[in-house]
């Protein structure tokens, strides 16, 4: 038997936990939570993602993306990801095509302090079976910034400098990954 409660007109209220669960069957309405639909055809199951094309002179950068955009898709769901597209049912491809760094910000001494990392790539998402192109942006732009250390431009600053521009790459390699998938599964 449910709880209830006395109200001041002597009626009984319903408990909270079952105001709660009526609440909660009232709201579903068919809308799913952001970042977790899929607008693919139900019949892709199997994604090949390839190595981007990696355009810029800046090291293993495709790596970092291409795997966090691997990631990505596994953690969206039951989509099988593979390094090539044989026997799989669409082919996302892509091309890392620049890479900027810019100073943002300037010390006191007029040296830089903070940079600004931009990399630009295209992204292409291909159903195998109809040879459709679902989803398609050649100009996806992300940026990301970061501090570097103060200093008179010693060894281990140059360290702390490479280093904090490593982990802005990776930040940003998050970033794109889930920008990616999420525009491609909720058809943005």
């Amino acid at each position: 038997m449910p709880q209830t409660t006395r109200t001041r007109t002597g009626r009984r209220a319903p408990s909270a936990a079952v105001v709660l669960l009526l609440a909660l069957a009232c709201t579903s309405c068919g809308y799913t939570l952001a970042g977790r639909g899929s607008f693919l055809p139900e019949y892709i199951e199997t994604i090949g993602i390839p190595t981007f094309e990696n355009r810029t002179p800046v090291f293993e950068v495709e790596r970092l993306l291409t795997q966090e955009v691997r990631t990505a898709f596994i953690g969206r769901g039951s989509y099988r990801v593979q390094t090539d597209e044989s026997g799989a049912q669409a082919r996302l491809s892509g091309s890392i095509n620049n890479i900027t760094i810019q100073p943002a910000s300037f010390s006191a001494e007029q040296q830089a302090s903070r940079y600004v990392l931009t990399l630009t790539a295209s992204i292409e998402f291909v159903d195998l079976t109809t040879n459709e192109v679902i989803w398609s942006n050649t100009s996806l732009i992300f940026s990301e910034e970061y501090d570097v250390a103060s200093g008179a431009g010693d060894v281990s600053n140059a360290s702390a400098f490479f280093g904090q521009r490593s982990n802005a790459v990776e930040r940003m390699a998050t970033d794109f990954a889930t920008t990616v998938v999420s525009s491609i599964l909720e058809a943005f």
